[in-house]
């Protein structure tokens, strides 16, 4: 009974330690992100001169004032790896932008659409 406890002891410790090294090469083979860290930010601005002002950014070590196109591109947030790995195969710049906000409410006949054309 002593030898059958310490044998199941020892399964669930190993159990454990196997799944935190399997989380930590898979977060470090996924390139690790805390979901919820970051935000998207939606502007309005009056005209397209102070559009333009607060747009500049920075990209390596110079002031890049790109005029870029806003795709929005609705899928299912299980697809987010492989659309990004197709922007990132496609895309011109060395780091594309490629963000995901999940979906919470919309148009239910919309939505449902995308749903059924998406496949999973």
């Amino acid at each position: 009974m002593k030898a059958a406890c310490c044998v199941l002891l020892l399964s669930l410790l190993m159990v454990s330690l196997l799944r935190t090294v399997y989380q930590r090469l898979f977060s470090m083979a996924a390139e690790a992100y805390t979901p919820g860290s970051l935000s998207a930010a939606f502007v309005t601005c009056p005209n397209e001169k102070v559009g333009k002002e607060i747009a500049r950014y920075e990209w390596k070590g110079k002031i890049e004032e790109d005029r870029e196109v806003l795709l929005m591109i609705k899928t299912r947030s299980s697809q987010i790896p492989v659309l990004t790995d197709f922007v990132r195969s496609v895309h011109p710049y060395e780091v594309a932008e490629v963000i995901a906000l999940p979906i919470q409410q919309g148009n239910a006949p919309y939505l449902q659409w995308v749903g059924e054309t998406v496949p999973e």
